[in-house]
């Protein structure tokens, strides 16, 4: 029987119940169990695909193509799993699944209603995706970049294990964490709230357990910390039917002496279940602070979770996960070297926008004992137009460009910062300043290239010049010029490296290699290299080195410049198979170039 924690949020949005749900998570696992996720979103759309960036964060890809909110990628990150499209419940699905539903006829002429069919149908889509298979573990036979120095240490660490002790069989899952969004209270959860109430006897209480977030304000000159927003919080979700068996109180200090045991007090929850979650050096420390806590002590014993059978195998790749885990904090608080990355894009106003591509960054630098800085620069601001307009922006957005070690010109939709990113990107290549461009960064300097290096003034993406004359950038043909919502090139597909530039490119090395004939990545995009253009860039220096399976859509470009450290881009979004303990190849790439530490590791490789 699947276990499964519930995680519900109080007060307001966006205290991090996604980062708590995926440390719990990472912590059963690494007890040895296997774990699961779903991330259940009440708004209408279907999913998070046709949304802006600007209002919920960055849309994540799934291996199998579905664009789901951007907590499925901590899940991924912190679990090192694999989920579906299904992983994710929003309420359009619900919904959409029981109007087909009544549309044909399957409810017998009942009248259709919130209670019992929403319900059920929200109980059942749980139950069924809880029990899909997950693939776990698959680096499992890779080496991390976090072995701890000693050799006793090291023997317990991921590296350690041999290629048979890795678990790449999909199993099912014995805990799944299911993520409430929103807020205890939301009209829109209500339905979601009902049916995870009547779940909670539909799997039994020991197999039930709800972890509520709730905030720990501080008020006043003072800085008194406030229990009576969390006070109410509970109130509200026990009105609703739902009793909290663990609190996690957001706050952005320690809790004050007494701020537990009141809120043991009146929540009527045990004091050794009320657990402090207080701002961290960096987000991966609080695995650490809820273990300190003992939450793991206190699931075991509400979940009965030491009746679970678990292999020696997986115990021993659980330990071997935590021990590299805790390696990889202790390095981040470190003092390190700083390299600076300028990320050059159209959505910095709100970081969460690039996620993923942080956290790529983040990843790729403590693998290279290195702190990165991130200097948010808009694309908008690089442009001519803004000298006249706001100089200050434009000199100070060109200022962050031209000191940084390192330029990412990550994806993006629309017209609005196109020429800027341009001009980023031939600052890149003239100056030879390590460069990553991720789809959109990919064809911009593709663009930037034909212009500039190939004569072609007026090169441009259809994407931004319809009537273009020399369409560098073309709308793939397979996709709808109609529909928005699930209709790009999404998901997992493979790029195979081609041409005999390949055998030197700097990314097929950090992939592993003349060994390495095919990488899988993730893809989202409409647009593309345009094929009939590839003769006369490659003839300049510009060279694809890798391609899909029929060779005329262009996944990576790479200068064939020896004296450029790193001028890369890729069609793909590595950012989403990133990994704390295994950083994308091409961030980690760019980063060592950043550091100047990448041609020694490729001599060395």
């Amino acid at each position: 029987m699947v276990k499964y924690i519930l995680v519900t949020g109080g007060v307001i949005s966006g205290i991090g119940k996604g980062i708590i749900a995926s440390s719990t998570g990472f912590l059963l696992k690494s007890l040895g169990l296997n774990v699961t996720a779903i991330k259940i979103d009440p708004y209408l759309n279907i999913d998070a695909g046709t949304l802006s960036p600007l209002d919920h964060g960055e849309v994540f890809v799934l291996k199998d193509g579905g664009e789901v909110d951007l907590d499925l990628g901590n899940y991924e990150r912190y679990l090192d799993v694999t989920l579906t499209r299904d992983n994710n419940i929003t309420t359009g699905k619900i919904y959409q699944s029981v109007i087909e539903r009544e549309r044909k006829g399957d409810y017998l002429g009942k009248t259709v209603q919130v209670v019992p069919h929403i319900t059920d149908a929200i109980q059942n889509w749980v139950e069924r995706v809880s029990k899909i298979p997950v693939q776990e573990g698959a680096h499992a036979d890779k080496p991390t970049y976090f072995e701890a120095p000693s050799t006793s240490a090291s023997s317990d660490s991921l590296s350690a294990l041999n290629g048979d002790e890795s678990l790449e069989a999909a199993s099912e899952p014995d805990v799944c964490i299911i993520e409430l969004g929103g807020t205890v209270g939301d009209i829109e959860s209500a339905p979601f709230v009902e049916a995870m109430r009547q779940f909670q006897f539909r799997v039994g209480h020991d197999n039930f357990c709800l972890v509520h977030v709730s905030l720990i304000p501080v008020v006043g000159s003072v800085g008194e910390q406030k229990t009576k927003p969390t006070q109410s919080s509970v109130r509200d979700l026990r009105g609703l039917g739902l009793n909290p068996d663990i609190i996690a109180c957001r706050s952005s200090s320690p809790l004050e002496d007494g701020i537990q045991s009141k809120i043991s007090m009146f929540c009527h929850v045990p004091p050794e279940q009320v657990l402090a979650v207080h701002d961290c050096n960096s987000v991966y420390h609080v695995p650490l602070l809820l273990e300190s806590q003992g939450l793991l002590q206190v699931l075991t014993k509400r979940l009965a979770l030491d009746s679970i059978p678990v292999s020696p195998r997986r115990l021993k790749f659980g330990k071997c996960i935590w021990n590299d885990w805790v390696e990889l904090t202790r390095r981040r608080e470190r003092p390190l070297d700083k390299v600076t990355i300028a990320l050059v894009g159209k959505y910095t106003h709100l970081q969460d926008s690039y996620i993923s591509v942080v956290k790529a960054l983040e990843h790729a630098a403590l693998a290279c004992n290195r702190e990165v800085k991130i200097e948010w620069v808009e694309a908008t601001d690089l442009e001519p137009e803004m000298q006249p307009t706001d100089p200050i922006k434009y000199h100070q957005a060109w200022k962050a460009v031209c000191s940084a070690h390192g330029i990412l010109v990550p994806g993006g939709f629309g017209s609005r910062g196109k020429e800027g990113k341009i001009a980023a990107a031939k600052w890149a290549r003239e100056n030879r300043v390590p460069y990553l461009g991720i789809c959109l960064g990919m064809q911009i300097a593709v663009v930037e290239f034909a212009r500039h290096v190939c004569g072609l003034g007026d090169a441009d993406s259809a994407e931004f010049n319809v009537d273009t004359p020399t369409p560098v950038v073309v709308y793939m043909p397979e996709v709808s010029k109609t529909h928005l919502g699930g209709t790009m090139r999404l998901g997992d597909r493979p790029t195979l490296f081609h041409g005999d530039f390949a055998a030197q490119s700097k990314l097929r090395k950090m992939y592993g290699g003349s060994s390495v004939e095919a990488v899988h990545e993730r893809h989202r995009h409409r647009y593309e290299v345009n094929p009939e253009i590839v003769e006369q860039v490659e003839k300049q220096g510009l060279k694809f080195v890798g391609r899909d399976e029929s060779g005329q859509r262009m996944e990576i470009m790479e200068l064939a410049d020896p004296a450029h450290p790193y001028f890369v881009g890729v069609q793909y979004h590595p950012e989403y198979l990133t990994r704390p303990l295994y950083p994308s190849p091409p961030f980690l790439g760019l980063v060592m170039a950043a550091a100047g530490t990448l041609k020694n590791f490729l001599q060395n490789s």
